[in-house]
């Protein structure tokens, strides 16, 4: 089949281009409104894309009823926030974040997770996440949107500070398979990690490997 996104001519029950660039790693983004209200929720367009400064970057789609989303409004306004990693044990209270609720609601509070204190950055961290990742905002950038009403946000930020639960690293390496994170597929599917193969290790790529 061929289609064009523009058009939505895939003939499809759903819009398959989301199944198209898979996994996708998730962004579970901790923030701090400017009054002091704990933000958090999922993002699955999100990656590292720089080592040297690290930098990752997510990219916001659409608005939410009170406006534009939390986190992309509590990053604006102060700057920082974090990103815990997702993992298997921790799937549902992720997926329950996702929900949109009001400004004022505290999502760690709406889904029973307790916080902890990061080094760096005023938001706190997912307690129970094994790897943390303290961002401040380096650029946020505004997207084409197909809805006049709509916004697409892509905000970059640079990773100043990087929590890892020693439990989680063996030999001198992030076990994964013990990590066991979660990735976003298509649809309401997911993917999780517990099976790793290498296929070696070029000395060239090391650095951004």
């Amino acid at each position: 089949m061929f289609y064009q996104p523009s058009q939505n001519d895939h003939g499809l029950p759903h819009d398959p281009i989301k199944s198209c660039v898979v996994p996708r790693p998730i962004g579970w983004i901790s923030t701090l409104s400017a009054a002091g209200v704990l933000n958090l929720a999922p993002y699955s367009f999100f990656n590292l894309v720089a080592t040297n400064p690290a930098l990752v970057m997510y990219a916001s789609n659409g608005r939410t009823p009170h406006g534009d989303k939390d986190t992309v409004t509590n990053i604006t306004e102060t700057g920082e926030f974090v990103v815990n990693m997702a993992t298997w044990r921790q799937r549902e209270p992720m997926f329950q974040s996702s929900a949109s609720l009001a400004p004022e609601v505290d999502e760690f509070s709406h889904v029973g997770l307790a916080t902890l204190p990061s080094r760096l950055v005023k938001p706190p961290r997912v307690a129970g996440a094994p790897i943390h990742l303290e961002c401040i905002q380096h650029q946020t950038l505004e997207l084409p949107h197909d809805d006049p009403g709509g916004r697409n946000v892509l905000v970059i930020g640079r990773v100043v500070g990087v929590h890892i639960d020693d439990a989680v690293i063996q030999d001198g390496r992030v076990d994964l398979a013990r990590v066991q994170p979660i990735a976003r597929l298509g649809y309401g599917d997911y993917a999780r990690v517990d099976t790793i193969f290498s296929m070696g290790f070029s000395k060239s790529l090391a650095p951004g490997a």
